[in-house]
């Protein structure tokens, strides 16, 4: 691991933190600008395999730690002699799973990515954070057994997945010059020059 793959971690818990900044838009349903999710799959693809699993474990650990561990309010727990265990939500470390495989969504995106069409892979970004946030509902009203899917839910997660993907090529412009002060390589468009040179 170099120190690229260190920076990638550097990148994802800033933007953890600044996560905790961003506004969400009234107009648009509610809808936000996921920075986490948005970091990590960019460098996903940028990575190989084993520092994309390290990079969804971060991502996914950091992204549980603000949102799966917070307290009922008092008036969600219900009468405590009914319900033994209010705890009916989802657990500590799901997210690191739809991490996963959302990173290895966009590392079969690899091919095209390094040939330099990363207008390619911002644009399945934008698809891999709107299943991310389809699976993650899903999973959510699994648990609580009360799915409900509404108009106004279906444009929430797609303005916020649209959102988000209007910033990826301001996260590909920043790893491609933390790969160049790093010297580490991760586009290879020679590879498109020598196919056009065979044929």
């Amino acid at each position: 691991m170099g120190w690229y793959h260190l920076s990638l971690l550097f990148l994802v818990i800033t933007a953890c933190i600044f996560q905790q900044f961003t506004p969400t838009f009234q107009s648009l349903c509610d809808a936000g600008i996921l920075l986490v999710p948005l970091v990590f799959l960019c460098s996903a693809v940028t990575v190989g395999a084993g520092p994309m699993l390290l990079l969804a474990f971060t991502a996914g650990f950091l992204w549980d730690a603000q949102h799966v561990i917070t307290p009922l309010p008092a008036a969600l727990l219900g009468n405590p002699e009914v319900y033994d265990n209010p705890g009916g939500d989802v657990k500590f470390g799901y997210s690191i799973v739809l991490y996963a495989l959302m990173g290895f969504f966009m590392q079969g995106l690899q091919p095209l990515f390094r040939e330099g069409k990363w207008h390619v892979s911002a644009l399945l970004a934008g698809i891999a954070v709107f299943l991310y946030l389809s699976a993650e509902y899903l999973c959510v009203t699994f648990v609580r057994g009360d799915l409900i899917l509404t108009h106004s839910l279906f444009l929430k997660i797609s303005f916020t997945a649209l959102l988000t993907m209007l910033l990826c090529p301001v996260v590909f412009w920043v790893l491609y010059r933390l790969a160049g002060l790093f010297h580490h390589t991760i586009s290879y468009e020679g590879l498109a020059r020598e196919r056009n040179t065979a044929h």
